[in-house]
């Protein structure tokens, strides 16, 4: 650890480091679109969005973002074990969050797992509200 740590933007040269720190850290699915082809195609239509934290040359956080026009959404957002606690999520939320408002984008929404009651957590220390009533679906092509 370097002490220094710096947030940028999240480039596809970084999808190996992310991909380890999504499978370590429990509550992130890894599902189809997660490949490092859909994951270039995500970052490309959402230039800018998406973030990741580094400490040295080691990236320690992620943070997918991007809209479809009408609507924001956060994937994955994952630190490090060995970094939590340490606000990096709420610093890369706060960055993704100030993108998409750059975007005109009024509403942001994640998919948080019914059995992952930490991340739950997370997101209503930070004022994210459980959508009442909706429920998540979806269906592969």
């Amino acid at each position: 650890m370097s002490g220094k740590i710096i947030t940028r933007e999240f480039s596809i040269d970084d999808y190996d480091a992310a991909l380890r720190i999504w499978e370590r850290v429990k509550g992130i699915e890894i599902a189809e679109g997660d490949d490092r082809e859909s994951v270039a195609q995500f970052l490309a239509r959402n230039p800018g969005l998406s973030r990741v934290a580094a400490d040295g040359s080691a990236i320690i956080a992620v943070a997918l973002c991007g809209h479809d026009g009408r609507r924001g959404h956060v994937y994955h957002l994952a630190v490090d074990p060995a970094y939590q606690r340490r606000g990096l999520g709420q610093r890369l939320l706060d960055e993704c969050l100030e993108g998409l408002r750059r975007t005109g984008v009024k509403r942001v929404i994640i998919m948080v797992a019914e059995d992952n009651p930490r991340g739950r957590e997370f997101w209503k220390r930070r004022g994210w509200e459980e959508l009442p009533g909706a429920i998540g679906m979806g269906i592969d092509l």
